[in-house]
């Protein structure tokens, strides 16, 4: 029983050392796309949904009189990629945009030079 105690706290030390190791880039990033903070904070959500309904379903609860049933994982994985897929896209435009702006702007200020 010891063992699976010192097992579980190296664990999560070395999980919060890594996660100490990359809030920096990651709240960069976070920073930079405003939209990808409320990605993640919908995940957060949709992911605690997810485990309020499994828990419902393993203790065999009742809502309205009906059984909680299980919810298969691959809706949440499926919701998850597509919206990291979606979210992928709209990064790449909104940086193509932008590129195309300082061009146009580039040539404005040689025109007029």
């Amino acid at each position: 029983m010891a063992l699976y105690i010192m097992i579980t706290a190296a664990a999560v030390v070395l999980s919060v050392l890594i996660l100490m190791q990359f809030a920096v880039l990651v709240g960069s990033f976070a920073n930079k796309h405003p939209s990808s903070k409320l990605l993640g904070l919908s995940f957060l959500i949709l992911i605690g949904m997810m485990l309020a309904t499994e828990s419902s379903h393993l203790s065999n609860a009742l809502i309205l009189g009906s059984r909680v049933t299980k919810v298969p994982k691959s809706y949440l994985y499926f919701a998850i990629s597509f919206s990291l897929y979606v979210e992928v896209l709209n990064i790449k435009v909104s940086r193509n945009k932008k590129q195309e702006i300082m061009q146009k702007l580039n040539t404005n200020k040689k025109a007029s030079a």
